[in-house]
């Protein structure tokens, strides 16, 4: 699809503005889920399951929101996102709320905290989707891998103020950051009412065949994908306990530090983003065999670690590597597949974290209940073997 250049501008810069608060809201739920739960009641494994339910109701759902995109159009399922997040997580802090309160008893708090947040994944898993394939249309081919940088370094910006923001908000109360992202989406969301253009519709609609997980043109980047955020979720959510735990802190104290070393994981994964990604000319895999060695000496230093700034070293080098393969997945998909199945490949690939993350957490709380260390050294594992299929699958696609 074509638009004048000043609509795309707009689009983009509408577009990086919904992805950055979005950026902002889940970091700020990482950084103090982990307290949180404790201070209601709930056990690791129990805090874990919240992330997981929800992460695979997003992987369930992505690609219906993908093709749902394709006829309804990106910007009114972008729309469907941002507003339902901004309503969802306003019950699920509502919940918290009333445990904390001492109204719920853990067990109760914990079906709730599900419930809600399974709701809260439905329509939030709209956004990813919708706003990577909306990118897709205003970019070709060559400006593909720039254009889902853009979106990647926009949700690193927002990644990066909200741990900032949420650290000194957390003075306040734990609640208090998570109450101050519905206002960031809901802003998002009424900005994106009014200033993103609506694309026009292709004079054909064709109707395509499902696209598939096992497809063979984005098989290989559908496993590296989930691999690769199921170890940054198992690392996002145990990272809080195990600064709780080595360094003896309070609930409180524990937001304020996960809030800093996330800062500064996103603000790595950023500089990537906008300085070296831009400057490189190399295939999407290239970007993913780039990054492994990195996150496994990250995952290496977490499982050793015993002191505060080791920790931040580990957080801010594993930030570099996913700032070199987010935006290798993404376009790597993107350009696999026809401009026709770009909405479908965007809700296929846009699963692929969520169940990452269905995985993740669930198995790194587990993990982490056996031994403080086992998370890290697992991830490194996985990482070890993904490192060498990238490689794999790189030489089987020479030409």
């Amino acid at each position: 699809m074509s638009q004048p250049t000043a609509a795309n501008a707009l689009a983009k810069r509408t577009l990086l503005l919904a992805a950055a608060a979005m950026g902002f809201a889940q970091t700020v739920l990482f950084a103090i889920l982990a307290p949180l739960g404790r201070e209601i009641g709930l056990i690791e494994v129990q805090i874990g399951a919240i992330i997981s339910c929800s992460s695979l109701t997003i992987f369930l759902v992505s690609p219906l929101w993908g093709r749902a995109s394709d006829m309804w159009g990106r910007r009114k399922v972008l729309l469907i996102g941002l507003f339902g997040y901004s309503a969802g997580t306003i019950l699920f802090a509502g919940v918290f709320q009333a445990a904390l309160l001492g109204y719920l008893i853990p067990l109760i708090a914990l079906a709730l905290l599900i419930a809600t947040r399974v709701a809260n994944a439905v329509v939030m898993a709209a956004v990813t989707p919708s706003a990577n394939a909306y990118m897709a249309d205003i970019t070709t081919v060559k400006d593909r891998i720039k254009g889902m940088g853009a979106i990647g370094a926009a949700t690193n910006i927002g990644s990066i103020l909200g741990p900032a923001v949420g650290g000194l908000l957390a003075s306040i109360s734990l609640l208090t950051p998570l109450y101050f992202s519905v206002i960031l989406t809901l802003g998002a969301a009424v900005l994106a009412v009014y200033a993103l253009p609506v694309l026009p519709k292709p004079k054909e609609i064709k109707v395509l065949p499902k696209l598939k997980y096992t497809d063979p043109r984005i098989f290989p980047l559908v496993v590296a994908g989930v691999l690769l955020f199921m170890g940054f979720a198992i690392v996002q959510q145990t990272i809080a306990f195990r600064f709780q735990d080595v360094l003896a802190l309070d609930g409180t104290q524990t937001a304020k530090i996960v809030g800093v070393s996330l800062m500064l994981s996103a603000a790595a994964a950023l500089i990537v983003q906008l300085l070296v990604i831009p400057r490189l000319s190399v295939r999407p895999f290239v970007l993913l065999r780039m990054s492994m060695p990195m996150m496994m000496v990250a995952f290496a230093i977490m499982a050793i670690a015993d002191t505060q700034t080791m920790y931040i070293i580990a957080m801010s080098i594993l930030g570099l590597g996913m700032g070199f393969a987010g935006p290798g997945f993404m376009a790597g998909a993107s350009i696999a597949v026809s401009a026709d199945e770009q909405g479908a490949v965007a809700g296929v690939a846009g699963a692929c974290p969520p169940l990452g993350f269905t995985v993740g957490p669930i198995l790194g709380t587990y993990l982490y209940s056996i031994d403080g260390t086992l998370p890290y050294w697992f991830a490194f594992g996985c990482y070890f073997l993904l490192f060498f299929f990238t490689l794999k699958f790189k030489d089987k696609n020479k030409h």
